[in-house]
């Protein structure tokens, strides 16, 4: 399985210039949410794309994450039952996923909002960054 790590120019729009200067920090991200979901669910994303959405929050979309069992789960018409364990998992891990944004960013991690579609199998890790030092 192959993951794709799109926008790598790291711009959340064309000719957006990066925030901090290193055109790979989207990509580091994407990187690191995909290690994240490896650890913790066995298995990383087909797809990642991570985004600039405004000057101080970044979000990372993870296609294709659930694990045959949870896939199971799914056709079974358990969504709620998958989500509640996702959310458990993924909160689990909350510090790590904010260490890793923060080694990047160089920023503190004020907020971090994590959600999974199950239906879609699409999952959704938002950063809030705190002010960039001067």
């Amino acid at each position: 399985m192959t993951t794709e790590y799109d926008q790598p120019e790291g711009a959340s729009a064309p000719g957006e210039i990066q925030r901090d200067g290193r055109v790979d920090v989207l990509r580091e991200v994407s990187r690191a949410c995909v290690r994240i979901y490896k650890e913790q669910f066995g298995r990383g994303p087909e797809h990642v794309r991570s985004f600039w959405a405004g000057p101080d929050s970044i979000i990372c979309f993870l296609e294709n994450t659930l694990t045959p069992v949870e896939k199971t789960l799914g056709t079974m018409d358990e969504h709620q039952r998958l989500r509640d364990m996702r959310m458990l998992f993924q909160y689990a891990a909350e510090d790590e996923f904010k260490n890793a944004i923060e080694a990047i960013t160089g920023r503190k991690v004020i907020g971090f909002v994590s959600g999974i579609d199950t239906k879609a199998d699409l999952a959704s890790e938002v950063f809030t960054l705190g002010p960039a030092d001067s």
